[in-house]
Parts: C-alpha cells; structure tokens; sequence
C-alpha cells in the first residue's frame, strides 16, 4: 500500500492526488517544484489550502556532531520516535551525503555496530527522501553560496537492497527531473549481498552498485556475513558479472582489511582470480574500530603492501580514506543508541 504522503508520491500518483481533489493534474510539476525545489510557483489558492492536509512531516535533526576533518553526523528522530543516523562527507569539496535505508540492520554482520542491535523497521521512501533534503538544505545553509546538490552513498544503517521496495521509490524520486533531478550517477547503493534483491538490481535507475565483499574466501567470509550461508558467493558473482553497466561505470568491490585476518598473499591472488572478468574496482577499506568488537585496524604498512600485491596482480584497486571516526561516523561505526544528551 503506497503511503499518502506528499513526499512518497510519484507525479503520476500525486495527478491522481489531484484529479482526487478536484485539481487540475496539470499542476503536478509546480506542485513537486514547490515541495523539492524550494521554488514558489503560483499555486492556486485552494490548492495550497488542500496541501495543508496533505501529510508531508519528515525526520527531524535532533544532534549533530562535527568531526575534526568536517564531517558531520546526524541523529534523525521519526515520527514514531525511532532513531537513525545519516553522515555528510566531505572529500576535497566534494560533498557527500551517507543515508541510511532501515532503523539497525538485520544482516547480522560481526564487524558492524549497526548490526548489534538487529533491526528495527524499514524508513519509509519519504523518510529516505526527507534525511536527504534536511542534509541538503543543511549544506546549502552552511556555504556562503549555494552548492551543488549532494552526491548519495546508501551505506548508513541498514541493507538497502533489504528493503527494496521503499529504496526503489526513493531513487525513483530522487531521481526523477520535477523532484530532486539527481543523475543516477551520483548515487552509490551497497549491498552484503542479499540476493532477492540484487537479483532486482536492474528495476532501479541505473545506479552506481557498491558490493561488500571483504574476503574472496566463502567460510572466512561466512565469519564476516553470516547470510553467506544463504547466499554463497558464486551466486552472488554469477549475478555482478552478469549485469549491464554504463559506459565508464563499474561495480566497486568493497574490502574491509581487517588486522591479521584478510589481507595476506593468498586472499590478494584469490581476490584477484575473484574479480577476473568482472568490469571492477576494488576499495580497501582499513577497518574502523567499534567498541565492544574483538577486529582491529590493520597498519598502514599492511595495508600498503596489500594494495601493491593487488596492483601487481592487474587488479584496479583505490583506498578509501577514512573520515568522521572521531565521532563514530566511520564505515561500520554507525548506531542508533549510545548517544550522550549533549550535541555540538
């Protein structure tokens, strides 16, 4: 059932909204530029007293933190009173919004605070949609011009693929030119490989695929992410090789380096024959320490001499850099309890 609320609704939908409400449905284009846009067509004056009833109430910030490499964690509460965490990245200004896409996570994954406490519920595409429009008009507030609209990472809470249906539509309005008028490409979804979704992959726009990979072996990676047992690694390979890419655009293997666990020789040959044939990057990612876990960072030497085995192997391999660990806002840091009543 599609949720009546104004910021679920796709413009065929929101016409049917309309014609519902004795509207013209040719109002539907200034009516999604009044809501996404922040522009104030001339909506006629009944239109806008029937908006009024129209629900369109979103997350709201409750705590931000700032990093000292400014990145910025932001606590959202819903209007249920659950909590969810989103992140705004910012990479030689460059500037990137992490959402998440469910309350926790039940993917179980042993290295992941997220998962720690299993999952809460799905958000809702609306709820997906409004963190992002508070982190951009956040950012635009922030900048003493108005910057471009934000690049998209779904690698906070959740997997989104987990929740495929709600993601779909929030892509689909953040995507779509009389909303928000993101190109596909600036938007990144990553997935541990949950494959009834991934085998949908392609009923999205065509965006990026970030895959969590982190061993190329099946029973060390069954250790990592216990739906490996359902959900072995062939299978997930037989689906990434298979899909239709974009000129320029690959698949981009997610490694979490992990001390002394996964990152010898044996696993860069084997991550190497892994990747063989398949239009990819790998992206090492030294692991963040979460409290309460037993994984630790690996060295920067580890991590340099992993990453030459890799090179010499022809594999093509970038690292990522980490940004907002001091404030838990790192890959695999994010939650949705904890939190000190204090806020920057």
């Amino acid at each position: 059932m599609i949720t009546d609320h104004l910021y679920q609704l796709l413009p065929e939908e929101l016409s049917r909204w309309l014609v519902k409400h004795d509207h013209s449905p040719n109002q539907v284009r200034s009516m999604m530029a009044w809501a996404y846009k922040k522009q104030s067509p001339a909506l006629f004056p009944r239109l806008l007293n029937d908006l009024e009833k129209l629900p369109k109430s979103l997350p709201s910030i409750i705590e931000r933190h700032l990093s000292t490499d400014g990145t910025q964690k932001i606590l959202f509460a819903t209007e249920d009173g659950l909590k969810v965490e989103s992140v705004i990245l910012n990479y030689h200004r460059k500037l990137t919004v992490c959402l998440s896409t469910q309350v926790g996570c039940a993917m179980g994954c042993t290295f992941c605070r997220t998962g720690m406490a299993g999952l809460g519920r799905n958000l809702e595409a609306y709820e997906i949609v409004g963190m992002y429009l508070h982190l951009r008009n956040l950012i635009w507030h922030e900048n003493s011009m108005e910057a471009p609209c934000p690049n998209i990472v779904f690698m906070g809470q959740g997997e989104p693929l987990h929740n495929f249906e709600q993601v779909k539509r929030a892509l689909e309005i953040l995507t779509h030119p009389w909303a928000l008028d993101l190109g596909s490409r600036q938007i990144t979804l990553s997935t541990v490989g949950y494959l009834p979704g991934l085998r949908r992959f392609h009923e999205l726009p065509r965006v990026n695929l970030a895959f969590s990979l982190h061993s190329p072996f099946e029973e060390e990676r069954r250790q990592l992410i216990p739906i490996e047992t359902r959900y072995p690694l062939p299978e997930i390979q037989q689906v990434l090789k298979s899909m239709s890419l974009l000129p320029r655009q690959f698949i981009t293997l997610e490694y979490l380096i992990l001390k002394d666990m996964n990152h010898s020789e044996r696993h860069a040959l084997a991550l190497a024959d892994w990747c063989r044939n398949m239009k990819s990057i790998v992206n090492l990612i030294p692991y963040n320490a979460v409290t309460g876990l037993s994984f630790e960072r690996p060295s920067e030497e580890a991590v340099d001499l992993f990453k030459k085995s890799l090179v010499d192997l022809g594999v093509r391999v970038m690292e990522r850099v980490a940004r907002g660990s001091d404030i838990a806002a790192a890959c695999g840091q994010l939650a949705s309890r904890d939190y000190s009543s204090e806020a920057p």
